[in-house]
């Protein structure tokens, strides 16, 4: 998420010549094998710092296979058929793709408390997919930038955009004339440059409307949008790789709002946006997978923004009679379901959490009059050392209210070490045992969420943002 592709390790010590080792054996052996085998297939590695025990390896977001960790947090698996395309990995709760061509034999390296930046590849077929990592993380470190720039004018705004991705077509070019990959990997490569320009172009009157509150719409040139008449809506290949649905999701967000302005109430607004939404993908988009996997997009990111029971069930309506995908349909509906009973003045779902002694509790003994349920994880430091400061100061300003922390995702001993280490004063400190349960029970999918129980201690908001600059007004 950062300039470059820091490579975190240089095999300049014993560790680490203990990684590459095997992997030269490996790939010195596999030559052979690749003799008569058309599609087979090496993948490995080393999970530094592992979260868990286990790596997951998908192919459109379904696990193949769960490669378990030796004792050196070592994985391996020989695929003796293995059509060539584009795969994931995941070490919970981080996941990054990988491309195989006919083959590849890859292996990669990554330190869970840095899983981005740390993580590089190998082995044959190891040059593209570090092409892929390394436009990753520019996007990342641009998307970060960009958000000072929305509130320029277009003039600027565009100058700046069209400066960056003249550099970074340089760089694509560059690259694919080194590498010589296929004209299949090419449509991922492509992809990683191309859209995130394009998500820019779809944001920007958006978020300079929020940002400044001038309306540019009607002031953009004629030709704005003519980038769009040379995207392919129905590209399967792309349809669950991350930077073409993020497209797919801006665009449809402007288009959806984009003749709505201040007309309707804020409730109403998200629901009038969100079906509009469906309904422009339903007839763009005519490929089934393609569509599926962008209404489930919409479905998601608006059931846990709009928590009116009765707008959710007409939106529910409408993506029902749209999508075709039962079985996220069920997902949907579990969703939905899970929201129902987070409603305001009910009882908050149990779960299962443990304390700082080891010790199993039910989230029912810490339901307190007047409490506060926020979520943090190691992984992302800047948001728990932030959370915690906000919880610090509204913990002073507002005593009657207990503040509980939730560590999601981590190990006991991470947690504690890093509970050790801060020292936070003043806040109940618990980790989630079971992250699926959690999520299910309390539909816990992003870690900004906050739950704030009441006087009586049932829910007063069980989805609020504790960064949110009138959150106060719930603790009121």
């Amino acid at each position: 998420m950062f300039t470059g592709l820091k490579l975190m390790h240089k095999f300049n010590n014993i560790k680490a010549l203990g990684f590459l080792i095997p992997m030269i054996v490996l790939f010195s052996s596999c030559k052979n094998e690749f003799k008569g085998c058309e599609y087979v297939a090496y993948f490995g590695g080393e999970v530094v710092n592992p979260n868990n025990p286990y790596v997951l390896f998908c192919k459109d977001n379904e696990v193949i296979d769960t490669l378990k960790l030796d004792k050196n947090n070592r994985f391996f698996i020989q695929f003796d058929s293995l059509a060539p395309g584009l795969y994931s990995f995941k070490h919970e709760p981080e996941y990054q793709y990988v491309y195989f061509d006919k083959n590849d034999s890859i292996m990669v390296r990554v330190n869970s408390k840095d899983f981005d930046e740390s993580l590089s590849f190998c082995g044959r077929g190891y040059e593209k997919n570090n092409f892929l990592m390394e436009m990753y993380l520019k996007n990342e470190k641009d998307k970060y930038k960009m958000f000072e720039y929305f509130d320029d004018n277009f003039e600027d705004f565009s100058k700046l955009i069209d400066s960056t991705y003249a550099k970074e077509t340089k760089f694509y070019n560059k690259r694919k004339a080194e590498i010589k990959w296929s004209d299949d990997f090419d449509i991922y490569a492509k992809a990683s440059l191309d859209f995130n320009y394009y998500s820019k172009k779809e944001i920007y009157p958006i978020v300079h409307k929020i940002r400044t509150g001038e309306d540019v719409i009607e002031k953009l040139p004629a030709d704005y949008y003519n980038y769009r008449k040379n995207i392919d809506f129905n590209n399967a290949a792309l349809s669950n790789y991350a930077p073409y649905v993020m497209y797919l999701s801006h665009m449809l967000n402007n288009m959806g709002t984009i003749n709505y302005h201040n007309h309707f109430s804020e409730t109403d607004l998200a629901l009038k946006t969100n079906i509009n939404k469906m309904k422009i993908a339903d007839t763009l988009i005519k490929n089934i997978k393609v569509k599926d996997n962008i209404l489930n997009n919409i479905a998601f990111t608006y059931l846990l923004e709009d928590q009116n029971m009765t707008n959710n069930q007409k939106f529910l309506e409408t993506y029902k009679k749209i999508s075709t995908d039962k079985s996220k349909t069920n997902e949907i509906t579990a969703l939905c379901n899970a929201i129902q009973m987070l409603k305001v003045s009910d009882t908050l779902p149990e779960v299962s959490l443990i304390d700082m002694n080891g010790n199993e509790i039910p989230s029912s003994n810490f339901a307190k009059p007047n409490t506060v349920f926020f979520f943090w994880t190691v992984n992302a430091k800047s948001h728990l050392e932030a959370v915690h400061k906000k919880v610090i100061a509204l913990k002073a300003k507002y005593p009657k209210y207990n503040f509980v922390g939730v560590n999601i995702n981590d190990s006991n001993e991470d947690w504690i070490k890093t509970l050790e280490n801060y020292k936070f004063e003043g806040v109940t400190e618990l980790r989630c045992s079971d992250f699926e349960n959690i999520k299910n029970k309390w539909a816990i999918n992003k870690i900004h969420r906050t739950i704030i129980l009441g006087d009586k201690g049932l829910i007063k908001n069980a989805f609020a943002n504790i960064f949110d600059s009138k959150f106060e007004e719930n603790l009121k």
